[in-house]
């Protein structure tokens, strides 16, 4: 059966980030992640983890100036040496809170720029990053993400992705098959998966088109979640969905599963 984690930074908004937790405690969550945990400290964020008894799937590493619309800098010439300093803080946060998994977001690839020099200092980015991860036995992902919700994005296809990955050429490198995304930009979602499940190394969900709950739109999750049983994966599935109304009124899915 699929594990599930309650993405805070999405779900369960009624209330301040740092009551998310025993709200996803309560409704019946075992895991969370989030995009960002660096307006709390480590140590905060770790306490918040225990006293829920829950487990952090997943979080990204500094994605640069998000409020001025920035998000990620890992491909962006110019700026490798404050997304190492970026690694060296993700690796902070993910020692105190026992994170196996970090993200690595790509960036944005601004117009009439020069692709293959971004794609290069992508690669170099990531195998510095996948290598500081690995002394740690920790595990790093990249996600394609669709230009309709982030225009620009430097990595939209699972194809490209894990070729990118086949570059790096470390071990610890994954990638990240958010299934909203891979919808909206690929399709044929099964497929897909069987021919790049080895290299998946998280998996996160949402409806297709509105991204609400699971339960509606045109994937059929039900589907999905027994193909991810029946390949073997073991990893969490992380819920990145806006809910229509109130979090928990919405959650009536994973009661189903869970039954």
């Amino acid at each position: 059966m699929p594990k599930f984690a309650a993405n805070l930074t999405m779900m369960f908004n009624e209330v301040p980030f740092p009551q998310r937790f025993a709200a996803a405690a309560k409704a019946g969550f075992t895991g969370v992640e989030f995009l960002f945990p660096y307006e709390l400290s480590p140590q905060e964020v770790a306490k918040l983890l225990k006293d829920n008894f829950l487990k952090n799937a997943l979080f990204n590493m500094p994605p640069g100036d998000w409020a001025a619309g920035e998000r990620g800098v890992a491909s962006l010439p110019g700026r490798q040496e404050e997304f190492r300093a970026g690694v060296a803080r993700a690796l902070e946060y993910a020692f105190a809170m026992g994170t196996p998994t970090v993200h690595a977001m790509s960036g944005l690839l601004p117009a009439g720029a020069d692709r293959e020099k971004h794609r290069a200092v992508y690669v170099d980015n990531l195998r510095y990053a996948a290598k500081e991860l690995a002394s740690h036995h920790l595990t790093l992902v990249i996600e394609p993400i669709n230009t309709r919700d982030i225009p620009g994005y430097f990595l939209n296809t699972q194809a490209e992705a894990h070729a990118i990955c086949a570059e790096v050429g470390e071990a610890n490198i994954k990638v990240q098959m958010d299934f909203y995304h891979a919808q909206i930009v690929e399709g044929d979602l099964a497929v897909t998966l069987k021919k790049y499940f080895a290299g998946v190394g998280h998996v996160q969900i949402a409806s297709v088109p509105d991204r609400h709950e699971p339960d509606e739109g045109e994937v059929n999750y039900p589907y999905i979640f027994q193909l991810l049983d029946e390949l073997g994966y073991t990893g969490w599935i992380g819920c990145e969905y806006r809910p229509r109304g109130k979090t928990e009124d919405g959650l009536g899915w994973l009661k189903n599963i869970a039954r």
